[in-house]
């Protein structure tokens, strides 16, 4: 781990030039992108597969999200490989799994059940290999290089997202389902190789892990339970995984309203997916903006803030406004995604050095399961109040988490050497 920054390194602002001129970045970050295209292009195949084969729309939402909620029960279980693994093999093999998984579901005509099985049982391992590679681009790069690194990942996360959705349509229009699923085993077949070839061979230890500790399954289960439960009782982790979880989650269980909400007010036709993509590109449009033009001591004081612009616009769902309103109050809901970034320094510096990869993971978890829960509670809300009633219910609780972080969020802060060194209590 690199040496806590000094004040200049703290107030410098790192270019993305600066950022993709690192070879390892530049690979994690290229064979990610591909990946998140990949799994948009798998998901929904899968989903149009099991609709195709059922005709039950509560299935085939359920073979949408189900690689979704079981990743944080795999960061609790299987979360320490992520430091205990040599980072090549653990970030190759998580590839090839999901390569195999692609062409299992195309090549094998299995019972719904089986192939739901197979893709939660998959699923588990995730969090391993994006914790190991999250891990190493943290390693790669330093001070605010670091957290344009991460606006790169959201950036190119959403853009990839998008394009691997349209690429499914086009895939399965002109292929079918089980060709489109095995389009994207091709895709996670060439992130395993540029993996395998381009990534140096390097051991735990090299990059800061544990190495030599990985033992049986046995031995990894306990220690990723006992890891995940440090990370967890160290308040400042736990506020900072929180900070990024909540908003998050919540502002994801509005949008899952949307198509629900444009029938319900009788939009024309087409115009939900329309509103679908005001939120990714109020993303795009604030990670670039916050990323590129704000000084790390800025973005970090305008955490709660933006924080409360991803929420407060969702309040305007309560009057039930036409399409033009609609798609504005969802653009600025979208900016105020960029409040991440002022967390990422604050974070990284709270992690102890041999648990990054697992936390890491346990982050990227969390995050995904609590996307896939909020759309349900908030579908049971909006049975009660309606949709605009329970989107606007969404953005005020964001603007009340954005209040939370601010009774403990410091505007500029350097967390103590020590906290890199020890796992962090609740004095840190």
């Amino acid at each position: 781990m690199t040496p806590t920054a000094g004040p200049a390194q703290v107030n410098h602002r790192a270019t993305y030039r600066e950022v993709l001129a690192e070879p390892r970045f530049r690979l994690l970050f290229s064979t990610r992108a591909v990946a998140i295209t990949a799994d948009a292009l798998r998901i929904t195949t899968f989903s149009v597969l099991v609709f195709s084969a059922t005709g039950s729309a509560l299935l085939s939402a359920v073979a949408f999200g189900i690689g979704f909620i079981p990743q944080l029960f795999g960061s609790l279980l299987l979360g320490s490989l992520a430091d205990r693994l040599p980072p090549r093999a653990l970030i190759t093999g998580g590839y090839a799994l999901t390569c195999a998984t692609a062409l299992l579901l195309a090549l094998v005509r299995m019972p719904v059940a089986a192939s739901l099985g197979v893709v939660a049982l998959v699923s588990l391992a995730t969090p391993a290999f994006h914790g190991a590679s999250s891990r190493l681009v943290a390693q790669s790069l330093e001070g605010d290089a670091y957290v344009l690194g991460r606006s790169l990942n959201n950036i190119a996360g959403a853009g990839a997202q998008l394009f691997g959705l349209a690429l499914g349509g086009a895939a399965v229009a002109a292929l079918g389902p089980r060709r489109a699923l095995a389009v994207s085993a091709v895709l996670y077949l060439g992130c395993a190789l540029a993996i395998r070839i381009r990534l140096p061979l390097l051991q735990p230890g090299e990059f800061g892990g544990t190495p030599g500790s990985a033992g049986g399954d046995s031995g990894a289960v306990r220690a990723s339970l006992h890891g995940a439960g440090l990370l967890l009782r160290g308040r400042t982790v736990r506020r900072l995984m929180l900070a990024q979880w909540l908003p998050v989650a919540l502002v994801a269980g509005a949008e899952g309203l949307i198509v629900a909400y444009a029938g319900e007010r009788h939009f024309g036709p087409g115009w939900y997916a329309v509103l679908m993509g005001c939120l990714p590109v109020g993303m795009l449009v604030g990670d670039l903006l916050v990323g590129r033009l704000l000084r790390p001591p800025t973005r970090e004081r305008l955490v709660v803030p933006l924080a409360a612009l991803a929420g407060l616009p969702l309040i305007g769902f309560a009057a039930e406004p036409g399409v033009g309103v609609s798609s504005c109050l969802l653009l600025l809901s979208g900016l105020g995604y960029a409040y991440n970034l002022g967390l990422q320094r604050p974070f990284l510096d709270a992690l102890p050095q041999d648990s990054q990869g697992q936390a890491f993971g346990l982050l990227g978890s969390g995050s995904m399961t609590l996307q896939g829960v909020g759309p349900v509670c908030l579908g049971a809300v909006a049975a009660g109040m309606g949709t605009g009633g329970a989107i606007a219910l969404a953005g005020g609780a964001v603007a009340l988490t954005a209040s939370w972080i601010l009774t403990w969020h410091p505007p500029t802060s350097t967390v103590p050497a020590r906290c890199r060194k020890h796992r962090c209590c609740s004095a840190c």
